[in-house]
């Protein structure tokens, strides 16, 4: 049967709705469609390339790695052998900033030095905030200004390769606290940090000194116990380890809620001004984030990487491989006492992801 011209257009018309239409459910963050995570439960330099293999078609010009270097005594960052695989197949730099507290990678060339001691001396290092800041406009009604350093504007890529682990106030550290708070300059930091400083109650100290101990910013005295505000940076370790529960939350202050908004709208503006891919690693899955010199022994075993250009999908893939290892709804809420859950509903909600997923296991391929 033959149509005249005028039913032939809208007969072409419907096509082009339904093409657009399938194409838009196969983008991934679309409610349409559960975004692809790629696993191995192979830890090791090649089990990240086997991930990282799914998403490298997205890699654009001059590519970077941002990772943790571990701090001074800690001994769950991502190991080296992890991660120079990825640099040398993409002809990568490391990068990462200095952070706010005292100790070797607060200054640039400390910062570096324990780097190369820790094995990270495979590749060019380059601390993005080593000379200037670079200030993004937010566009979500940001509770804290977006601060990263300058060199950020050296790279096209920035592929996240995350340890994916506990954190004291934000619950658990992934792919949003590595962008947010990894790319972060000291400004942008303390920003975010703003106004957590946690009460204490001298009367419940036992005096175990675990809590000075933790301390990363030495902010904390003994007998009695003390906090000084001008070198306190609001990470919450000392709420974390304290058995006897004297320290805090300060309704009055930035709750830990609201330090988890601030990670979330700071990963948005980053990966919004800037090319992302992630990977997170589930090793050496502590309580405890790699910023602890003294870290909590891990309470799962090794699990394996993921990979996804989707942040929002492979932080809530991540959370539950290790609710189900732990055989629990919440395993850091359980284990450190904070639920990073809040991370992934609100980067949800501001778009940056979904939080459905198609978990891909390349293992036996």
């Amino acid at each position: 049967m033959k149509m005249n011209k005028s039913k032939r257009h809208i007969f072409l018309f419907l096509l082009l709705v339904l093409a657009v239409a399938s194409f838009a459910n196969d983008k991934p963050g679309t409610k349409a469609a559960p975004s692809p995570v790629y696993f191995t439960s192979d830890i090791s330099g090649q089990g990240v390339l086997k991930v990282f293999e799914k998403i490298r078609s997205n890699v654009k010009g001059q590519a970077a790695v941002k990772t943790h270097f571990g701090e001074e005594g800690n001994q769950n960052y991502l190991k080296p052998e992890l991660v120079e695989p990825l640099v040398k197949a993409l002809n990568a730099t490391l990068v990462e900033t200095n952070v706010l507290y005292s100790g070797p990678r607060q200054k640039t060339e400390s910062h570096i030095k324990l780097a190369k001691e820790h094995g990270f001396d495979f590749a060019p290092i380059d601390i993005l905030d080593s000379e200037d800041d670079k200030a993004y406009a937010c566009s979500t009604g940001c509770y804290t200004r977006v601060i990263t350093g300058s060199h950020i504007l050296r790279y096209q890529t920035i592929v996240m390769l995350t340890h994916f682990k506990g954190h004291g106030l934000a619950g658990f550290g992934g792919a949003i606290k590595n962008v947010a708070m990894g790319l972060a300059a000291r400004a942008g930091k303390l920003a975010m940090h703003a106004n957590y400083v946690p009460g204490y109650d001298t009367t419940k100290c036992i005096r175990c000194g675990l809590c000075a101990k933790q301390c990363p910013a030495g902010a904390i005295t003994l007998n009695p116990v003390r906090i000084d505000p001008r070198k306190c940076i609001g990470c919450g370790q000392c709420q974390q380890v304290c058995p006897a529960k004297v320290f805090e939350t300060d309704k009055s202050r930035v709750s830990p809620e609201l330090f988890n908004k601030r990670l979330v709208e700071y990963a948005k503006v980053l990966a919004d001004s800037n090319h992302l891919l992630y990977v997170n690693v589930l090793v050496n899955i502590s309580p405890d984030c790699d910023c602890a010199g003294r870290a909590r022994k891990p309470f799962v075993n090794d699990i394996g990487i993921l990979a996804s250009t989707d942040i929002v999908a492979i932080e809530q893939a991540s959370l539950d491989l290790v609710n189900k290892a732990h055989k629990c709804k919440d395993a850091f809420l359980k284990e450190g006492g904070r639920s990073g859950n809040s991370q992934i509903d609100y980067a949800e909600k501001l778009g940056m992801g979904t939080r459905k997923y198609r978990l891909v296991n390349l293992d036996g391929r």
